[in-house]
């Protein structure tokens, strides 16, 4: 669905602000999905409006530094994929996650105009809060990403499906969300290779002051290429 003139308008001045050098036509046309000669007419009305546009066409645009962009805008599509995208957090069973995003959506509805900060409040949808269960300690999701971030090592009790309880050492690298379950992906120091583990069956966890040699990024790349083999080699 084409943009609104006004959501155009203030996506090129968001692109505008983003770049490090001149912005083309060509180059705004291709990100707004319009004509190149759309682009220039709406060059155009910004300058008229004063807005600090500097450049020409044949080589590029550039927002002069110092100016402000006005309050946030959204699309309603924009507002709904944050309405929604908020109560689907709800299923992750991850409360430090869901209590973040009620931040940042109260903190959007404070810079927005008064029409859209109703709409994001009272979104015409409805998403289940049905999902992932909540782990034993609430707190462990969050301890699991500030462990990656910090690129630490964590010590875990776990218990499989079974009810047997094993010690183990993990260099953990991502959350996985799922509808089911909330998965912990990590290298197992003690089986040696890459581990799965579901947070609502984490009995017992510690962050340790160990780091993991490398990096999470390297972890994370190796687990990807893994699951493509295992993929490839079970078609």
């Amino acid at each position: 669905m084409p943009l609104r003139r006004t959501d155009r308008l203030f996506d090129i001045l968001r692109l505008l602000r983003a770049a490090s050098g001149p912005v083309t036509a060509q180059a705004l046309a291709e990100a707004l999905e319009v004509t190149v000669r759309t682009v220039y007419r709406d060059i155009a009305v910004l300058q008229a409006r004063r807005i600090p546009i500097e450049g020409a066409a044949g080589i590029g645009y550039v927002l002069r530094h110092g100016f402000e962009l006005p309050p946030l805008m959204f699309t309603e599509d924009e507002a709904e994929a944050i309405a929604i995208g908020v109560r689907m957090l709800a299923r992750t069973g991850d409360p430090g996650l869901q209590k973040a995003a009620a931040s940042v959506l109260s903190k959007v509805t404070l810079v927005v105009p008064d029409p859209l900060r109703d709409y994001l409040n009272a979104a015409p949808v409805y998403v289940s809060t049905s999902g992932a269960p909540v782990p034993a300690r609430p707190d462990l999701p969050a301890t699991v990403r500030h462990a990656i971030r910090d690129g630490r090592k964590m010590r875990i009790v776990y218990e499989d499906n079974d009810g047997r309880r094993t010690a183990r050492v993990i260099q953990p690298f991502a959350v996985a969300y799922y509808v089911q379950a909330t998965l912990i992906c990590a290298w197992c120091e003690l089986r040696r290779d890459f581990r799965h583990f579901r947070a609502d069956r984490v009995r017992r966890a510690a962050v340790l002051d160990e780091p993991i040699p490398g990096d999470n990024a390297r972890l994370m790349q190796e687990w990807l290429a893994q699951r493509r083999e295992r993929a490839d080699a079970a078609e």
